[in-house]
């Protein structure tokens, strides 16, 4: 009997598996597979797929029946995004000492990223509660590296 094993599911069995069996993980895959990447490695859609430890096209097969207006998908794909670039930071609205950044952009001369914006106790969802960062950095980079996607979700093209 063989064990066959997609690249996605090691990536998520890596970091709580035993010792052994990262090092076969490692062997098979390879170490740029398990390597941590910086928040600017993540460049498209799909790096930020592979980062949460999924595919675009997993991600496309679960949204593709569903009828959801392109403003949605844009939502359900910046959520990814923001999760990939955090890296495993998790927003806390409890914590009113911990920094929440989020991304604004102009929308009356055409779209455009303007600035982060940073709460220690309050939402503001202007973008989504979901979509915070945890530093002004990430926000920024975000904003500019997925400007589209800001785009495509936060305005209505006929």
């Amino acid at each position: 009997m063989e064990l066959t094993l997609k690249k996605t599911t090691a990536k998520k069995l890596y970091p709580e598996a035993p010792k052994w069996f990262q090092n076969v993980l490692t062997e098979t895959f390879g170490e740029d597979c398990f390597k941590k990447r910086e928040f600017t490695d993540i460049k498209t859609f799909a790096d930020a797929c592979e980062e949460v430890g999924i595919t675009e096209e997993e991600f496309n097969y679960k949204f593709a029946a569903l009828g959801l207006d392109l403003d949605t998908i844009n939502y359900e794909k910046l959520k990814i995004v923001v999760k990939a670039i955090n890296q495993g930071w998790t927003l806390d609205w409890d914590n009113t000492n911990q920094q929440k950044w989020w991304p604004y952009f102009k929308l009356s001369s055409g779209f455009g990223f303007s600035d982060s914006g940073c709460t220690y106790g309050h939402t503001n969802t202007s973008v989504g509660s979901r979509l915070c960062f945890e530093s002004e950095a990430k926000s920024n980079y975000a904003a500019k590296q997925f400007i589209d996607l800001y785009e495509q979700f936060l305005t209505i093209k006929k």
